[in-house]
C-alpha cells in the first residue's frame, strides 16, 4: 500500500504532474497534427526519464565509479573543494553554513586530518551575492571541530572548479606544498582532478559524498518521478558537460 501511495504522489505532484500534462497535451494535439504530437511525446518521455531514480542513478553512478577511494593517502596537504554555503543562517558558533555536498566533503577531510595530521586547504569563495563565503565558513566550522587554525589554509576567492584549481595551486606554491590529496564529491572528482592536472599538479583523488549505492538493485519505485532524482540528473549532466569543456 505504501508504494502505491508513493506512486500516486509521484504523479500528482511536480515534477511527475508535468509528465501527465504534457502527455495529455500530446494526445490532444494528435487529433489535429500527428508530427507535433509525436515530437511532444518524445520530449515528454525524455523529461520523464530525467525525473526517475533509475536514470539519475545510472548517470551519477558512472561518474562516481571513475575513481576509487584509496586505502591510504599520499600527499602533503588535504585540499577540499567547496560546493555551496548559506549566509546569515544560524550555526553553533556563528552564522553561515556549508551546504550539503560541501559539508560531507568537510567531514571527510576532518577525519582524514585526524588520521594523517596533514594540513587542510579549503578552496571556495562567495559565488552569489546572497550565499556565504565557503572557505571562511569552513575554517570556522573546522576549528569548531577542534582542528587548530594554524593547520587550516583557505582560498576564499574562487567561483568555480577551474578557479579552485588555479588559485589553490598558487597558494600551495606559496607554502611549499606540491602533493595535494583532493577531497570532493564522488560525482565531481573526475572534473576536479582534470582541472588540477591542468595547473601542473598531480593530485591524489579522494572521492566522498557518494549518492549511489554500488550494485544497487532495481525495483519499481525507481521508475517513479522524483524531484531529487531530477536534481541528481541535472548535476550529473552538468559534470559531463564540464568534463567535455575541460578536455577541450
Amino acid at each position: 500500500m505504501i508504494y502505491f501511495i508513493k506512486f500516486l504522489y509521484s504523479f500528482l505532484l511536480p515534477p511527475g504532474l508535468f509528465v501527465l500534462l504534457f502527455a495529455a497535451a500530446a494526445i490532444w494535439i494528435w487529433r489535429k497534427n500527428r508530427l507535433p504530437s509525436i515530437t511532444l511525446l518524445m520530449l515528454t518521455v525524455l523529461l520523464y526519464l530525467s525525473m526517475t531514480p533509475w536514470m539519475s542513478d545510472l548517470l551519477m553512478g558512472s561518474l562516481e565509479r571513475k575513481y576509487a577511494q584509496p586505502s591510504q593517502i599520499d600527499g602533503d596537504v588535504i585540499v577540499i573543494l567547496g560546493g555551496g554555503a548559506t549566509s546569515g543562517t544560524p550555526d553553533i558558533d556563528g552564522e553561515g553554513n556549508i551546504s550539503g555536498p560541501a559539508a560531507n566533503r568537510l567531514l571527510t577531510a576532518a577525519r582524514l586530518y585526524r588520521e594523517s595530521g596533514l594540513p587542510l586547504l579549503f578552496t571556495g569563495g562567495q559565488v552569489f551575492a546572497d550565499s556565504g563565503n565557503e572557505a571562511d565558513i569552513a575554517k570556522r566550522q573546522l576549528t569548531g571541530l577542534g582542528i587548530p587554525a594554524e593547520d587550516i589554509l583557505t582560498e576564499n576567492k574562487s567561483l568555480n572548479t577551474e578557479q579552485n584549481a588555479e588559485y589553490t595551486a598558487a597558494l600551495m606554491k606559496e607554502y611549499g606544498l606540491s602533493r595535494p590529496v583532493l577531497v570532493t564529491s564522488a560525482f565531481h572528482i573526475a572534473r576536479g582532478i582534470e582541472e588540477f592536472r591542468k595547473t601542473g599538479l598531480s593530485p591524489q583523488a579522494y572521492p566522498s559524498d557518494y549518492r549511489v549505492s554500488p550494485g544497487g538493485s532495481f525495483y519499481l519505485s525507481k521508475l517513479f518521478p522524483s524531484p531529487g532524482a531530477m536534481e541528481s540528473t541535472g548535476v550529473a549532466l552538468k559534470e559531463y558537460l564540464g568534463l567535455l569543456a575541460a578536455g577541450l
